[in-house]
């Protein structure tokens, strides 16, 4: 360590640059990180903010509310297997809204609008107003973000395509489904507007399009066979089906493997040419008795000490960025995910320190010191 901090103190300019573009690196790390956790978020946070662990679709839907169509009478049949503690129907449409009829679509709002039974275990609490009444069947949740669009609480809403009128009767957080803000109503509100086509019910008695359970210990492919017509999936399984999200998150993780791998790379050839330049230099050291075991030490610290600050003043960036992005722009930055990307970086950069360890082994003190002008 401190042939080192020696080093780093006598090349100063050389390591900073050096700094510098792990620096940069790392910023624009843990940047995609937060876009691509913002873009996840947004696009399925009512499905993972359920306190469920299964969702049971219509067998050939493929684990997608879109495709799917099942009665809400088999929560009665799936309730009596005695892994499920509780279960309720849900259902999930795309619309829009407004304050006032009009036939402007800058004045409308595009909502998702999810059907939830009243005062199930998978309705969200309020952050303002009241939750859910089976008295006020046209009240609704709205999600806060559209207090952002100049919806408040009692307003009411015509929804485009139909002649229903809701009144939001409370705001919950952080409720969006396929990247738009979430409306929460009653299931049979919700029925009365997703089948309200002659037909579209394919005839089924109370549809929905999927029921949610909250059952830790249940055995999906044994309540498939108990009850007919079903797929039960894990809640991970139905978010990942949700539309573009694999596609989202695929695109992300992409952008940021090659960045790791680059920045690997870049650490891998700079101290790489500075071990080819400071040969001469470490054959003198080998001569007087240094080892390759302590040459090596002094590499791998200047990477790791390089690579350690490079990466925390990367996350200082990366926090201060955030505050400077407006509301509205879909980035979350989750610790966990930051640090996982932060050890990748280090492990990364001290692995690639390998290629400069490698060629000090192979340098011979006689014929460096032939080199030494």
């Amino acid at each position: 360590m401190f042939l080192a901090l020696k080093e780093l103190k006598h090349a100063k300019f050389r390591y900073l640059m050096m700094s510098i573009i792990i620096i940069l690196i790392a910023w624009l790390v843990f940047i995609l990180s937060g876009l691509g956790n913002g873009l996840s978020t947004l696009s399925a946070a009512s499905i993972k903010n359920l306190d469920a662990n299964y969702v049971v679709y219509e067998k050939t839907a493929g684990a997608t509310f879109s495709k799917s169509i099942i009665s809400g009478d088999l929560l009665e049949e799936i309730q009596k297997n005695h892994d499920v503690k509780n279960a309720a129907s849900f259902g999930s449409s795309l619309g829009s809204v407004s304050k006032e009829k009009t036939d402007d679509s800058s004045k409308k709002t595009d909502v998702a609008i999810i059907g939830i039974e009243v005062s199930s275990f998978i309705e969200p609490s309020v952050v303002e107003g009241k939750q859910l009444s089976t008295d006020d069947k046209f009240g609704v949740l709205a999600n806060k973000s559209l207090k952002d669009a100049g919806y408040k609480l009692g307003d009411e809403l015509l929804v485009s395509n139909s002649k229903m009128k809701f009144k939001i009767i409370g705001f919950v957080e952080n409720e969006t489904f396929n990247h738009l803000p979430v409306l929460f109503a009653n299931i049979d509100t919700w029925r009365s507007y997703q089948y309200a086509a002659p037909g579209s019910d394919n005839d089924i008695h109370n549809p929905v399009q999927a029921i949610v359970l909250k059952a830790p210990q249940l055995d999906a492919k044994k309540l498939d066979k108990q009850v007919d017509g079903i797929e039960t999936v894990t809640k991970k399984v139905a978010v990942k089906e949700m539309p573009g999200y694999k596609e989202e998150n695929g695109t992300i993780l992409m952008m940021l493997a090659f960045l790791i791998v680059i920045s690997a790379f870049i650490v891998a050839v700079f101290f790489y040419v500075i071990t080819i330049q400071k040969t001469a230099q470490f054959g003198v050291m080998k001569a007087i008795g240094a080892s390759n075991q302590f040459i090596s030490k002094a590499i791998v610290a200047q990477v790791f000490i390089l690579s350690f600050f490079g990466i925390v003043i990367g996350i200082i960036l990366t926090y201060l960025t955030a505050l400077a992005f407006p509301k509205n722009m879909p980035f979350t930055l989750d610790a966990k995910l930051v640090g996982l990307y932060a050890l990748g970086l280090l492990v990364i950069s001290l692995l690639s320190s390998v290629v400069s360890v490698r060629q000090i082994t192979k340098i011979d003190p006689l014929t460096a010191l032939g080199r030494v002008e």
